[in-house]
């Protein structure tokens, strides 16, 4: 007979705490020249939907390459790292990290699943689900933001941080140095981070990325006025703005936008504040940093990691790399 698994859950963030912080965001954001919105807030449950959809289009390539790496590579993963606790930082539903839960359950090694995510529905029912497919393995979920409650991972000797889907691309410079120093600082010798890197390529098929033919990243994106709406009691006028994606050379990042298709005037009642769009103003939604090997290693370095290994699918267009605490 199996052992059975045990499935706890650490909350440190209340749906109270994320409407407040979604309020402050909001009011920043609209206030600030030019106005910007953190792309977190793309993933209430509409817009988590519309984005599985967004990852089997045929523009969207990043979530089949990273697949194809962790095809190829996920027994050499955990041979590599002989890690007992997978962390998954991101985790949403967790399915591409089964590949990794899969060969490390197969090597013997694997002992406790961790989950870190946003959403605490997502996370009990990931949580449970894994618990089923992999019993005698505990599982431990933490509802927290990953730009706050790092310290929320527990400790443990032989862990493998995953980091996966290219999400470290919506952070900006100095976010990714305090990420990457925040796991640093609890590490030890054994751990190991699996980080997911999208790679510079042709820009036309970046923008094509997030500008698909269906329209279906539109709606992804417009999804985000629909929420403020619903939470904060907006008058966003979907109808009014419409969807942009454009490729920053110098940064080398896409950026998501919506653009105010008329001079006009929002109001968001919770805020008790009205924010005025000029026609054509432009609103920043998301940024997706695109990587070169050269830069990843630098990165990780100033954050107290040690490249290990670096791994790209057979068209180089994505890339996983597995580093060490720097001692």
């Amino acid at each position: 007979m199996k052992a059975s698994s045990t499935v706890s859950l650490d909350v440190r963030l209340t749906d109270e705490d994320l409407r407040a912080g979604l309020a402050a965001d909001v009011a920043a954001g609209l206030a600030g020249d030019p106005k910007t919105l953190p792309s977190k807030w793309l993933y209430d449950e509409a817009g988590c939907e519309l984005f599985d959809r967004i990852t089997t289009l045929p523009e969207y390539y990043p979530t089949r390459r990273e697949r194809s790496i962790l095809r190829d590579r996920a027994r050499e993963i955990a041979r590599i790292t002989a890690a007992e606790t997978l962390i998954e930082i991101g985790s949403g539903t967790s399915e591409k990290t089964r590949l990794l839960l899969d060969a490390l359950a197969g090597s013997g090694t694997l002992s406790r699943i961790v989950l870190l995510d946003i959403s605490e529905p997502t996370l009990r029912a990931a949580a449970d689900t894994l618990a089923d497919a992999y019993p005698g393995v505990d599982v431990h979920a933490v509802v927290g933001d990953f730009t706050r409650h790092l310290d929320a991972i527990p400790a443990g000797d032989r862990r493998l941080i995953a980091f996966l889907g290219g999400t470290i691309g919506n952070l900006t410079p100095a976010q990714r140095s305090s990420f990457f120093a925040g796991l640093s600082r609890d590490a030890s010798d054994g751990d190991a981070l699996l980080l997911g890197t999208d790679l510079v390529k042709d820009p036309g098929r970046l923008v094509a990325a997030y500008d698909d033919a269906a329209g279906i990243t539109a709606a992804f994106n417009l999804n985000m006025l629909r929420m403020i709406n619903r939470e904060l009691g907006g008058d966003f006028d979907l109808g009014a703005f419409e969807h942009v994606a454009v490729f920053d050379e110098a940064e080398e990042w896409i950026e998501m936008r919506v653009r105010s298709l008329r001079d006009q005037t929002v109001t968001v009642t919770g805020l008790s504040e009205r924010y005025r769009f000029a026609a054509g103003e432009l609103m920043r939604t998301e940024i997706s940093a695109k990587f070169r090997k050269a830069g990843v290693t630098a990165e990780l370095a100033a954050g107290g990691w040690m490249l290990d290994r670096w791994w790209t699918d057979e068209r180089s267009d994505f890339a996983l790399s597995l580093s060490r605490p720097a001692r």
